[in-house]
């Protein structure tokens, strides 16, 4: 009775994936065909041990762990202790965020949540014993009025119901602000990225952070600057570790992603 509800719902309110444009065979409230859910799979490859680019050709490899560094965080240590990112932020997996994020699908959150468990999964290890805090990057208030909802938070929870008994981490989406609103960063220099960013967040009770391991969660990686901008506001309250971990992770042109000799120079001498 229920297959043929289905059919019958399917033959008189059509519709069809918003990606490839083919009919769907099942009723959803996400408008999305399997076989283009399918194809946003996890990244591949060798990648940066801290940041999560994407690393080809000559690399550095840190003496002490053994991995891969890129130059950026050779050159610059990150505010964070690593980033981690389901997938890169092309195709299908960018139009899904699109759907949450602009078009408020809101059914898209629980498939974006799954991605991000992986690669919160693929941070666990460096937890320990102690569950960090889950923290979504936050919206400013004026932005999170007007979508009526923050992305982060969303597939934030979402990722946190698939987390293995006895492993399970709070969430305070609270615990962080963003005070002022920043204008876009589309096409700024790094430079500017990161004083577009500058003093835009805040911590309204240190007593919160001090002394705890916490992991910043957002849809998409960009250059780090809003995860590094967290991890700076979060570590000056007091934190004692910050982790992130995105959905999605915008990747360097794989020519641009070589270790230049005098990072390689650096990593070799410590």
């Amino acid at each position: 009775m229920n297959a043929a509800a289905t059919g019958v719902f399917t033959i008189l309110f059509p519709s069809d994936c918003r990606f490839c444009g083919a009919p769907l065979s099942q009723v959803s409230r996400l408008p999305v065909c399997d076989d283009c859910l399918a194809a946003m799979t996890p990244r591949q490859g060798i990648a940066c041990a801290i940041c999560g680019e994407r690393l080809t050709g000559r690399y550095a490899v840190n003496e002490t762990t053994h991995e891969p560094v890129c130059g950026d965080c050779l050159a610059h240590q990150p505010d964070f202790v690593k980033a981690a990112a389901y997938g890169s932020y092309e195709a299908g997996l960018r139009e899904l965020i699109h759907l949450l994020k602009y078009e408020r699908v809101r059914p898209a959150a629980g498939v974006l949540g799954r991605m991000l468990s992986e690669a919160i999964a693929d941070l666990d290890p460096g937890f320990g014993d102690s569950a960090p805090v889950v923290v979504p990057v936050p919206l400013y208030a004026v932005r999170l009025r007007q979508r009526g909802f923050n992305q982060s938070e969303l597939i934030a929870r979402a990722a946190l119901k698939l987390r293995p008994a006895g492993r399970e981490f709070p969430l305070n989406p609270g615990l962080l602000l963003r005070h002022r609103d920043t204008e876009s960063q589309t096409g700024l220099t790094p430079r500017q990225r990161r004083e577009n960013m500058r003093g835009a967040f805040r911590v309204p009770d240190p007593s919160q952070v001090k002394g705890r391991d916490i992991l910043l969660v957002d849809d998409v990686f960009t250059t780090g600057t809003t995860i590094s901008e967290c991890a700076r506001t979060l570590k000056r309250a007091g934190a004692a570790r910050v982790w992130g971990a995105t959905v999605a992770r915008v990747l360097k042109p794989e020519a641009a992603s070589a270790v230049p000799e005098e990072a390689r120079a650096m990593a070799a001498h410590g």
